[in-house]
């Protein structure tokens, strides 16, 4: 293998986890999250000869990536597409244990907290904790004061939190996720 593709390959085997973790957390859908993480290494591979790490590291450029595919995903008509036929899956070819699964699955507990969410508190999170930013690539990424940037996660951690313990008396309980890379970033 030359060089840039042994390049890219790292790239990839580094980060496709965080591509994906940020669209986990944006999306309900494991189908939509594979599809634009594929798509975000597909279009970073295609402008690698442009990437630039002194203006920023190949996390944060892969997300950036990420978010506008992100928007489009969101702005696309979904009312001119066509559903589906089906599945495409006949009884007998149906794999052991039923259905494939389509959702990420998330603790309904924890999934209906991210849902009360408005848009700017869920992708900060999905940055920090899918995309494993710290608050300095994600103030860079979004335009938002470093500031800025840890009051809203520490009030919307405050609040999931909250929602967390008041469903608590229900039988399923949510738990926050652990924090990724806990010590390791600022």
């Amino acid at each position: 293998m030359d060089e840039p593709v042994e390049q890219f390959a790292r790239l990839y085997d580094e980060h496709v986890w965080t591509v994906y973790g940020f669209f986990g957390y944006r999306l309900g859908s494991r189908e939509d999250a594979e599809d634009l993480t594929q798509l975000t290494f597909e279009r970073a591979l295609k402008a690698w000869g442009r990437f630039d790490p002194e203006r920023a590291g190949a996390g944060t450029w892969l997300l950036a990536i990420a978010r506008n595919l992100l928007i489009d995903h969101h702005r696309a008509d979904r009312s001119e597409r066509l559903e589906p036929l089906g599945d495409g899956l006949h009884p007998e070819h149906e794999p052991a244990g039923g259905m494939p699964e389509t959702v990420l699955g998330l603790d309904p507990g924890l999934e209906a907290a991210l849902d009360r969410l408005d848009d700017r508190e869920r992708e900060l999170l999905a940055l920090r904790f899918g995309g494993d930013l710290n608050g300095p690539e994600i103030a860079g990424l979004t335009g938002l004061t470093l500031a800025n940037v840890q009051q809203i996660l520490s009030r919307t951690l405050r609040r999931l939190r909250h929602d967390l313990e008041a469903g608590a008396n229900e039988p399923e309980t949510a738990v926050l996720p652990a924090e990724p890379g806990a010590g390791r970033r600022p």
